[in-house]
């Protein structure tokens, strides 16, 4: 059922990374690279942003709902520890695991959602 929908959802979702991108360029966080020639379909909309859940809690408190879809870098996954890695030896992979954010995206946000969500989002930013 879902099935027939996918080409629009994902377009949906592609004009609403746009929009992201248009709206939080310039405020602090560092937004999502695409490689030239790829066409992702943002499945989720990941920045990173310092000092992220201070910045997470003000975004809760004004209603806008975020996800840290990866908070243990992949490294420190039970099922990776027999490689013992050691924690200090990847240090650039365990600072993203603290910055990364992931903002609402599905195909039926709206552009004066976006635009909102930027703000909170920049509003979160200023110290």
């Amino acid at each position: 059922m879902k099935l027939r929908h996918l080409d629009a959802w994902n377009a949906a979702r592609q004009q609403h990374a746009a929009r992201y991108m248009a709206v939080l360029r310039g405020s602090g966080v560092v937004l999502p690279a695409v490689r030239l020639g790829a066409e992702p379909v943002w499945h989720l909309f990941v920045i990173k942003v310092r000092d992220r859940d201070r910045v997470r809690v003000k975004l809760q408190q004004q209603g806008v709902s975020t996800g840290v879809h990866y908070p243990l870098p992949l490294h420190r996954q039970p099922a990776y520890k027999h490689l013992a890695i050691p924690d200090g030896a990847l240090p650039v992979t365990n600072r993203v695991a603290t910055e990364i954010l992931s903002l609402p995206m599905y195909p039926e946000l709206s552009a004066d959602q976006i635009d909102a969500i930027g703000k909170v989002v920049s509003e979160a930013l200023e110290p």
